[in-house]
């Protein structure tokens, strides 16, 4: 696919039939992730793939938005291993499991999965459920599966700023 068809038509489905995530599409999906650019390439990401039903039943207790998702990817960071930027102030943590996440869903989407950004739940409660390690700080949910039928962009997906509007030129 285009990489101008994959910004335009992917969207965060919100509805997923029962279909499997192929090994082969997984594979490159995490692959993609891998290969995310990172501050100083520390690589400071891990993601947790959620396929079990038992671990999926854990992701339904802390949020209602995995709208039936066969996988789930739980997105961290190791806070112990981050860039600090000059001042102090800022950390690349977030930004760089962001760029990770990001790259990810495009690469499902370039491969004909859906998927959905999640961030309706509490990261605490996440990495509690999931004993994952107390230096790791949890990003976000990535729903990943294929749209059920009658699935579809929300209603303001369209709906964009125009460029005038995010862009000033100095």
């Amino acid at each position: 696919m285009e990489f101008k068809d994959v910004i335009r038509n992917r969207y965060s489905c919100k509805k997923y039939c029962d279909r499997p995530v192929e090994p082969e599409k997984l594979a490159f999906i995490l692959e993609a992730g891998r290969l995310a650019p990172t501050a100083k390439n520390l690589q400071e990401q891990h993601v947790y793939v959620v396929r079990t039903a038992e671990n999926l039943a854990k992701i339904d207790e802390v949020t209602p938005c995995r709208y039936g998702a066969p996988v789930v990817l739980i997105v961290t960071y190791d806070m112990d291993n981050v860039f600090t930027y000059p001042g102090g102030r800022l950390q690349s943590g977030m930004e760089d499991a962001t760029i990770v996440t990001t790259q990810m869903i495009l690469a499902a989407a370039d491969q004909g999965v859906d998927s959905c950004w999640v961030n309706n739940m509490d990261p605490d409660k996440v990495k509690a459920l999931f004993a994952l390690p107390e230096n790791e700080e949890v990003l976000t949910l990535m729903d990943l599966g294929y749209a059920a039928e009658g699935a579809g962009p929300l209603l303001n997906h369209g709906k964009r700023k125009s460029i005038a509007e995010t862009v000033t030129f100095l």
